[in-house]
């Protein structure tokens, strides 16, 4: 595995792909450290995790700089993805025991019943690199607390991150095995899922890399969580205060150059509005620093490989050739590294790339719609279903809105995040599970019925 930096174009490491042999190493170790992993004091386990956050912070501007090397974020907005990794390892080491405390159910006289959540095993996680720390520790921080162990099979292109992350949960104090670390490429993950000290997994990714998990998963009924695309609505309605939609929209869409699962990626606006709304975003969007992701200025750095450039590109260029409309940007920067500018389309087709892909990098698609009904309409025309954002000052007009979309999860007046209090996750093509929160922690939970008479 080469990793490259994106912003140079230069090869800064090479590390060995896993194979066969050191796969099965990694899960026999994982099952033997889950026979006394589970067994652990719910409260150690706590005083783990909150360990894990400790080290985070610590080293915060070292795990920063690792990320901005092998995949482009900014390395202010690598700096932050670090101190949510640590509140979220926060979040369970207060939590976990409330979480996981047994619910009591009515029973006849004299007799006691509950429902226990006890550890399921060995859980697979497939991760990907746009954030590929966050990603992660939103996977491990609850699962392991419960008592599972966890292997990653991280993207190829950040494999420092992996095993920085590997090294974090050591120092933290956890035991040998509880979590690992395996490089190994993509066409052994169907044999680690089918693997029977496997008991789950959990992949974030793209369609394709979910349905081939998922159909391995399902032929061995284990449990899957699945987090894929999303086409985030940004729904901007009559009434809404243009000035902070704008500038919460721009930043919305290009946050981490734009590659993020829930980016606002298609910006809806009532026509009252909309030539309004469109200057000032155009306007913030244009006053965007691009350049260099190791200067605390930038905002938008490169995307993450040559080729997700190009990708992008066809995209815009097949939207454009069907009728869209470039307002700014629209062509790849004429620079090192793998830069493609923040970019605004109007005008666009049905049916054309920017209406119906995903568009995982800084392009933004605008539409206008002449009242609320359609607005709706047109939020809920796509097949995926992740997250939405909708911006009104009434805020009962924004929660009935909300209602209706079709969405994992839908915000009014801010922007679309995950949060490690509210359970995160989509409908439709954007997967199906969820993650943080109760919620989230008692996926890879085995949730027995005990009936004592």
């Amino acid at each position: 595995m080469e990793v490259v930096n994106p912003a140079t174009g230069e090869r800064i490491e090479t590390y060995e792909a896993a194979g066969e042999a050191a796969v099965e190493r990694t899960l026999a170790d994982a099952q033997r450290a889950f026979e006394q992993w589970r067994e652990r004091p719910l409260a150690e386990r706590e005083e783990l995790i909150a360990s894990a956050a400790d080290v985070l912070r610590e080293d915060k501007r070292e795990y920063a700089e690792l990320m901005t090397r092998e995949m482009g974020k900014p390395v202010s907005q690598a700096e932050s993805e670090v101190e949510k990794c640590a509140w979220v390892c926060d979040h369970y080491a207060e939590h976990a025991h409330a979480y996981l405390e047994a619910d009591h159910h009515p029973s006849p006289p004299g007799t006691e019943v509950e429902t226990v959540h006890e550890p399921l095993g060995v859980v697979l996680a497939v991760m990907p690199w746009n954030f590929p720390f966050w990603q992660v520790f939103r996977f491990l921080a609850p699962y392991l607390t419960a008592g599972n162990v966890g292997v990653l099979k991280h993207a190829s292109n950040v494999p420092g991150c992996a095993e920085a992350i590997e090294g974090i949960l050591r120092e933290a104090g956890y035991p040998e095995g509880v979590f690992q670390s395996v490089l190994a490429p993509s066409d052994l993950v169907d044999d680690i899922v089918a693997d029977d000290r496997v008991r789950a997994a959990t992949l974030t990714g793209s369609g394709p890399a979910g349905r081939a998990v998922a159909s391995a998963a399902g032929d061995q009924l284990k449990k899957m969580v699945l987090e894929l695309g999303g086409s985030d609505p940004f729904v901007v309605l009559d009434d809404a205060d243009l000035d902070d939609a704008a500038e919460t929209g721009a930043w919305a869409r290009n946050l981490n150059g734009g590659q993020s699962c829930i980016a606002a990626k298609r910006f809806v606006v009532h026509t009252a509005v909309y030539d309004d709304f469109l200057d000032r975003f155009v306007d913030e969007v244009e006053s965007l620093a691009v350049g260099d992701p190791m200067d605390e200025d930038t905002e938008v750095g490169p995307q993450a490989r040559e080729d997700l450039v190009a990708d992008l590109h066809d995209q815009v260029a097949a939207s454009v050739e069907a009728g869209a409309t470039v307002v700014t940007g629209g062509e790849p920067m004429d620079r090192e590294g793998a830069y493609y500018p923040p970019t605004v389309l109007t005008d666009v087709p049905e049916g054309c790339p920017a209406d119906s892909e995903e568009l995982f990098g800084p392009v933004a698609a605008v539409y206008e719609v002449d009242d609320e009904a359609a607005a709706v309409e047109r939020a809920n025309d796509t097949e995926f279903g992740l997250g939405a954002s909708v911006w009104t000052a009434d805020r009962e007009r924004g929660e009935r809105v909300a209602r209706r979309i079709d969405a994992g999860c839908v915000y009014v007046n801010q922007l679309t995040k995950s949060d490690p209090r509210v359970p995160f996750g989509g409908v439709k093509e954007s997967g199906y599970g969820r993650e943080l929160s109760e919620a989230g922690m008692k996926e890879f939970v085995n949730r027995k019925t005990v009936w004592i008479e």
